[in-house]
């Protein structure tokens, strides 16, 4: 999870972009917080769908074949 001061930053720095620009340090600096976060959100989804398991309404698991073979690789018997 990104720190709080990081997602402060990130929010002040797209309204500084919004209003008055960056200078080129803080375009650096919003880039690099931008790349940091987007890597977090991505492992974040990586892992609430590897757990995911999807069941039809008759109870059957429908879950994709993708999802299923990642379980197995993660866990393996």
């Amino acid at each position: 999870m990104l720190s709080p001061e990081k997602l402060a930053r990130i929010n002040e720095l797209a309204k500084k972009k919004k209003t008055i620009g960056l200078t080129m340090e803080e375009a650096k600096e919003q880039t690099s917080l931008r790349k940091e976060y987007l890597d977090v959100f991505r492992s974040n989804m990586k892992k609430t769908i590897e757990n995911v398991t999807v069941i039809d309404p008759e109870g059957n698991d429908i879950t994709p074949d993708k999802v299923k073979r990642l379980k197995s690789n993660k866990f393996p018997n």
